[in-house]
């Protein structure tokens, strides 16, 4: 009998091994009980949106979710056309008094305006001046001046303008006084609120506080279209579950302390790892009456956002039940070892499983005994092998295949009309997304750029990317995938029937794709070049601006990146994409914001002007490497390529030797211009210089900013 269990037992092995493989991530957490006939069937997802219609409901959802979750104590102790013209930011305006154009947030679709800490029109700069809001009489350069501070409860975000309508989002933390379900006595309890402040600004110099609409949670995004203003706020069905002492607080809308509006919830009743209120509210920044709304949606936890003039696209990576693993081993015996096996012996075994008078475990034992009895009969110790070879193979592929299906985007689809909300579909893709970018709606169509990662037994990381069209009803109608074997997406740009992409390694290929046919998407053009780029701008129909990093070979085989790195590329030729010219800036460490965060980027064609803020680093040896902060602005046309027309800062320490200081507050953030005057924002300044003529500096005004840790230099 030993000399049996042995060999069992090396079969066993064997299986667990391969089997081994497709069990990639950490089980550790959840039920740790492995008996099969304790697993509830997984559920499918659904695409049936249903509503809570009670706190009580949605606390027994969460109860029951706890048990099909890996986390669910833990959730339960707690839970190139007109749009190109648009995004160069230029607007006309009347003159007499005011800027004839002047430039307005690099946004990413026409008419969805995205909010920034800096906005200004054709004479005003309204900006967040850590916890004051500024405006700025800021045209004509020669006498701007500050005309009013007016201090903002909590810690201010980013703002709107809309004539004289001023939207300040701002999170609170705030001590409240609650009593609880069946309790008797008010308890304190913590909590983060968002509020979104409308102010009315008609009088500039004493900007009137009209509403203040708040709930809780943590401001998420914002878009204004038109007069509607809709803001996301997110909140941990955790962080909502202990804020009431064990029960559910349903989002509320508030005005002030006033109740206006309880949202309404709505669900998936697919199982996952942890849940998010995700309440979208939209108002009238006029006021209109009963233009307030609200609508939220418990989801995964949201990580992207792309919003059209029509629709919402929230997204998040997709979840397995914590089941899953435990579930994938009984099927990967079953669906794909078993039918390997030889017949009578896999007929043997199927036998055993259908037979509904015996439990798991007995179901178990009597298989093992039939793959003891198999393999004992197996004299032929090749045909033993290839039989352990062929598994090992088929579980591999089953493996790879598995692991590109768990590793999806969610994309929920909901759509926006003055200020109505309604929910309409969702749909997955493999992979995950880089940005907002990564997303385009386009005639109806949805179009999506991910990279997949995946991490293969005997094979290692691999990793690809791809390209897919989604329908009106977020169905697939087309795909390229394995693009770049090895390779990530750094930035993608959607205009018209094109997506522009950039992945890198070790060179930075760039990718030129055809989606004029939906059903067909192809690769029309690919150019190879060091370097990589964070951030892709339309120049023109026939030209595209990208922002990022130039890299070269180091002395160990490796890639090391320098500074950072403007090209322009030409695709006229969509098969034969090319360089024009490029310009770099600094040695390795030289950073700007605009490569994270495109409301940095200020261009137009027409003033053929590309301004970007830049820490610059000069020198290889660290100990004695000097640091600047300023803006750079560029020249840029198809004909005369890429030069640098000037520099500005706002620090007297130019240069300094041996040390630097790190996120300064002459940190230039921003820019903007009115006519022929450029403004250059930091923490503490706006500097005004001609745009012909970079040295001349024609005003400054000190912004009302208190020292602090951005003042600090190492």
């Amino acid at each position: 009998m030993a000399k049996r269990t042995s060999i069992l037992c090396v079969f066993i092995i064997a299986i667990m091994i391969a089997l081994s493989g497709c069990v990639t991530e950490n089980t550790t957490t959840g039920n740790q009980n492995d008996d099969i006939t304790t697993v509830p069937d997984i559920k499918e997802p659904t695409s049936e949106l249903k509503k809570f219609s009670s706190a009580e409901e949605i606390n027994e959802f969460l109860k029951k979710s706890s048990t099909e979750s890996s986390f669910g104590q833990h959730k339960m102790t707690g839970i190139i056309d007109d749009s190109l013209k648009e995004s160069t930011g230029m607007i006309s305006a009347p003159v007499g008094g005011v800027a004839s154009d002047y430039s307005t947030t690099n946004i990413q679709v026409k008419d969805v305006d995205e909010p920034d800490f800096v906005k200004n029109d054709n004479k005003y700069i309204y900006l967040i001046s850590e916890n004051k809001l500024v405006i700025v009489d800021a045209y004509p350069a020669e006498n701007a001046n500050i005309i009013s501070q007016t201090e903002v409860n909590g810690t201010p975000q980013n703002i709107f303008i809309n004539k004289d309508r001023l939207v300040v989002f701002t999170q609170h933390y705030d001590y409240e006084n609650i009593i609880a379900k069946y309790d008797y006595i008010p308890r304190s309890t913590y909590t983060q609120k968002t509020h979104a402040l409308i102010y009315d600004i008609s009088n500039k110099e004493n900007p009137e506080l009209i509403k203040d609409y708040n709930l809780q949670g943590n401001y998420y995004e914002a878009r204004m279209i038109d007069n509607y203003v809709y803001f996301i706020v997110k909140e941990s069905t955790y962080n909502s579950y202990y804020y009431d002492y064990g029960n559910i607080v349903v989002p509320i809308v508030r005005e002030s302390s006033d109740t206006l509006l309880t949202s309404e919830v709505y669900y998936f009743d697919n199982p996952e790892y942890n849940y998010n209120f995700n309440t979208i509210v939209s108002f009238d920044i006029f006021g209109k009456e009963n233009s307030l709304n609200a609508k939220t949606y418990m989801l995964g936890y949201s990580n992207n956002l792309y919003v059209s003039k029509n629709n919402i696209y929230i997204t998040y990576q997709k979840n397995m039940p914590w089941n899953y693993y435990t579930y994938a081993k009984k099927e990967i015996f079953f669906e794909v070892i078993v039918p390997i096996l030889p017949t009578d012996a896999a007929e043997d075994i199927k036998s055993i499983e259908g037979n509904k008078n015996l439990n798991d475990y007995e179901k178990w034992e009597k298989i093992s005994e039939r793959l003891e009895k198999m393999y004992n009969e197996m004299e032929d110790e090749t045909a033993k092998r290839e039989l352990m070879t062929k598994i090992a193979e088929a579980v591999l592929e089953y493996e790879t295949k598995e692991q590109a299906e768990k590793q999806k985007t969610i994309i929920h689809k909901i759509n926006i009309d003055k200020g109505k909300i309604t929910y309409k579909t969702k749909g997955e893709v493999p992979g995950y997304l880089l940005n907002q970018f990564s997303m385009d709606e386009h005639e109806n169509n949805f179009r999506v750029a991910t990279t997949t990662s995946l991490w293969i037994r005997n094979k290692g990381q691999v990793q690809y990317n791809n390209v897919f069209v989604l329908d009106e009803e977020m169905k697939e109608e087309g795909k390229i995938t394995g693009i770049a074997p090895d390779e990530r997406i750094y930035s993608t740009r959607f205009i018209g029937d094109r997506l522009y992409m950039v992945t890198f390694k070790r060179i930075d290929p760039f990718f030129v794709i055809d989606l004029s046919s939906p059903k067909n998407p192809k690769i029309l053009g690919e150019l190879k070049i060091p370097g990589f780029s964070d951030y892709l701008h339309p120049y023109d129909q026939n030209h595209v601006i990208g922002i990022g990093k130039e890299t070269d070979s180091n002395q160990w085989g490796g890639t090391s990146i320098k500074g950072v790195k403007i090209a322009l590329f030409d695709v006229s030729d969509v098969e034969n994409p090319k360089q024009v010219d490029k310009y770099e800036i600094g040695t390795s460490g030289t950073d700007s914001e605009a490569l994270r965060d495109h409301k940095a980027f200020l261009f137009n064609k027409e003033k053929n002007i590309l301004v970007i803020p830049i820490r610059k680093v000069e020198g290889n040896d660290y100990r004695k490497r000097s640091y600047w902060y300023g803006a750079y602005v560029l020249g840029i046309t198809p004909e005369d390529g890429i030069s640098k027309k000037g520099t500005i800062t706002h620090s007297d320490y130019i240069q300094r030797e041996d040390y630097y200081y790190y996120q300064s507050a002459y940190e230039v953030r921003r820019s903007l211009y009115m006519d022929d005057v450029l403004y250059t924002i930091s923490s503490k300044l706006i500097k005004m210089n001609n745009l012909d003529n970079l040295d001349e500096e024609i005003n400054e005004i000190k912004l009302p900013y208190s020292k602090s840790y951005r003042d600090y230099y190492w």
